[in-house]
């Protein structure tokens, strides 16, 4: 069977906790900001929402599914109830689970998402699962990679060697907190073989180890790592593409209403870019759609709840404002 889709990473069950007593603390920019609670004390919380199989590659699997793409998931869990919940939850969406793969002396990953107002502070911890890439009698149209933990840079290489030596398989490419701390250095083959690289704007600080402003740098240098189309997304600002063909700036599309919870949003956007660039439409389109369904995400706790159809897609953009499109810069 050959994917259109393969989607590699980590997953985990979010518990999301509403905390109802806190406040957070900016600096003056409003920036560097903190979540705080009393210290020491009972803090109450409004209600908790536990969401099964999450997690950037993941959520781009079930996107990929939900927009009609054939989209298999490589991820490690235990054998345990939590495992079971997150295969559950995959199957009603479609995912191909074939090569999900469960340890028996590991447990599933559990994160606790503390959600005040529209944002969140996640508490991790992920197991040390032994990874190994998958034997694929088909090769599939795309890999999708994103966030992976610490001890995986084997498992990268492994990755790495796939696609260097099966030049029909395109990669996208959104790295997590720690496959940014291992460099661009480190992952140097995974850049030269992106066909698409997503981050926001500070990560791309991080990885070209600078503190430029200027997006279209920004992109450029993503570029000259080996990404042939370059996305960083820079939040109420909206979101930028660069190819040989040129750069694009998207905005935000309008919330429909206040958002409820923003995990998951760059999930979606990437993710639903990659599945409509797959299915054949330009860079700069599909990152529309991308932003489309990224303003849907938030209407919903958790990162797959309000994820879009193909068909949801197009109606949002039939209705999209005028303003609403792809201007080149």
């Amino acid at each position: 069977m050959q994917y259109d889709i393969l989607a590699i990473g980590d997953t985990t069950i979010d518990a999301f906790i509403k905390l109802k007593d806190a406040r957070v603390d900016c600096d003056i920019n409003d920036e560097h900001c903190q979540l705080c609670v009393r210290f020491g004390d009972k803090v109450p919380y409004e209600s908790v929402e536990i969401v099964p199989g999450v997690g950037n590659s993941a959520n781009a699997a079930v996107a990929c599914a939900r927009l009609g793409l054939k989209t298999a998931l490589r991820v490690h869990i235990g054998i345990d109830s939590n495992g079971d919940d997150c295969m559950a939850a995959w199957k009603r969406d479609g995912v191909i689970t074939d090569l999900v793969v469960r340890e028996a002396d590991k447990k599933t990953n559990y994160h606790y998402v503390l959600w005040y107002e529209a944002e969140r502070t996640i508490l991790i911890k992920h197991e040390a699962y032994a990874y190994t890439f998958p034997q694929l009698p088909d090769p599939p149209k795309w890999i999708y990679l994103s966030s992976l933990g610490e001890g995986t840079l084997p498992y990268h290489q492994q990755i790495a060697d796939y696609v260097s030596t099966h030049s029909e398989v395109k990669l996208a490419f959104q790295p997590g907190t720690f496959q940014i701390k291992l460099g661009a250095e480190t992952l140097k083959d995974l850049y030269a073989h992106s066909e698409i690289f997503f981050c926001n704007k500070e990560e791309s600080q991080r990885i070209l180890n600078n503190k430029e402003s200027d997006v279209k740098i920004l992109l450029a240098g993503i570029r000259a790592l080996g990404p042939k189309i370059a996305v960083i997304t820079d939040g109420r600002k909206g979101a930028y593409v660069m190819t040989d063909a040129g750069v694009w700036s998207v905005p935000m599309y309008p919330d429909p209403a206040p958002p409820v919870s923003r995990t998951g949003a760059g999930d979606a956007t990437a993710s639903t870019m990659t599945a409509f660039i797959a299915m054949g439409m330009a860079p700069q389109d599909a990152l529309l759609r991308g932003v489309i369904n990224s303003a849907s995400v938030v209407q919903g706790v958790g990162a797959q709840k309000c994820l879009l159809t193909k068909i949801q897609i197009e109606e949002w953009y039939a209705k999209r404002p005028v303003d609403f499109k792809a201007t080149t810069l």
